[in-house]
Order: structure tokens, then sequence, then C-alpha cells
């Protein structure tokens, strides 16, 4: 079975104004970016894909992860993970501590293992005693990465994910999330105001802007 993330017919209100309707199914491996002015509902749509709406905001419709109705799941059993613009990395851990933090349990030794070969792989070998403070924003944005994939999500949502990084980092990283996106056939969303990170998805774009959807492929 091929994953998928699919919004059926969602509908988002803030108060009683309708902001956005939507139907759409993203398959694994890839990303479909919503655009939009601040006010638009892009990342309450977002809150409401993780069954985090807040006050204010109500929305009607159903969310189907992997040909399952998780509409009415708690957050932490939707298995929906979110990277966003701060890379939120807790100040008391290490490098490592802050990968294994969402990690699913696993022996200690085996644990150590893929947490090593992961900061490998995005060119941070060795960096697992590190403080975070001591990383560059690019190496703090890497581990938020990989501390989002090793938590064993089943589809990922990009709230603003590059917006603080500057421009060629923000290119770097982009194609890392991106390709790490494909790697592991995951289902994404992205919401984000910068047109040149939605065309580099290579995907579907949604402009609530102006009510028109935009196929780039």
């Amino acid at each position: 079975m091929q994953p998928s993330l699919q919004i059926k017919n969602c509908q988002l209100y803030r108060q009683n104004e309708l902001l956005l309707s939507l139907n759409e199914q993203v398959k694994g491996g890839e990303i479909l970016t919503i655009m939009g002015p601040s006010g638009s509902g892009k990342s309450s749509l977002l809150n409401w894909l993780t069954g985090a709406l807040p006050p204010g905001f109500n929305a009607t419709g159903e969310v189907w992860l992997n040909d399952t109705n998780i509409s009415s799941l708690p957050s932490h059993l939707r298995h929906v993970a979110v990277l966003y613009q701060d890379p939120l990395l807790f100040s008391h851990l290490s490098v490592g501590g802050n990968i294994s933090f969402a990690m699913p349990k696993m022996d200690k030794t085996q644990r150590q293992q893929k947490i090593d070969e992961a900061l490998t792989h995005v060119g941070l070998k060795g960096m697992a005693k590190r403080h975070p403070d001591t990383l560059s924003g690019g190496q703090q944005a890497r581990v938020a990465l990989l501390r989002l994939l090793l938590s064993k999500p089943k589809a990922i949502l990009l709230d603003e994910p590059f917006s603080k990084l500057d421009q060629q980092l923000r290119i770097e990283t982009r194609q890392l999330v991106f390709s790490q996106i494909r790697e592991y056939q995951l289902p994404a969303i992205m919401v984000t105001h910068d047109e040149s990170d939605a065309i580099a998805t290579n995907g579907k774009i949604i402009n609530l802007n102006v009510q028109s959807d935009i196929n780039v492929r």
C-alpha cells in the first residue's frame, strides 16, 4: 500500500468566517504546497491536521492517513510530524539526546548506532555529544530534521521551515529536507510565503490568495 495523506472535504473557519476549503490527496514522496498571505489559514490548516486547532477556529472534514481515518485521534497518536522555522532543540540535551527524544523504544546500543548513522548521513559525523547551542543554524536545522525522521512519522508538515536561513543555506537545507521526504516516501504538506520554496518541490501549489490551484509539474 502506497503511503498517502488525504484531506477530505475540509472547511476551515475562524469564528464564522470561512478561510479555506480543501480536498487533496498527497502520496508518499510528494509535497503539496499551500501559499497565501498571513491570516489566510495556512498554519491553522496544519494545526487541524495535527489535531491541535486553537480556540476561535473550527473545521469540518476528515483526515485520512494510509487509508485510516485519524480525524478523532489525539495529536500524539496521529504520527504526523511538523518541521518548524525554528529548530526548537532542547538546550538541556546533547545533539544525540535531542534526536533520541522522540525515537521509538529500542536497545540503547541500537539507538546510538542509528543516531550516529543518521548524523553521518547529513554531514554531522561525530557530533552526537555536542551541545546544540554550539552548532550553526544550518546544523541545527539538520538535527531538527533527524529528530523528526527518526521519530518514525507517517506524514510530515512543513511550516515555513526555511524562512530564517540565508539564501545559500536555504537552498542546501531545502534540498536535504525534500530528498529525505522522497527517500522515506512520506507524504508532505508545506506552507510558505516563498515562491522559490514552492517551485523547488516540483509538486502541486495551492495559492489561497487567488483561490486557484497551480500545478507546476
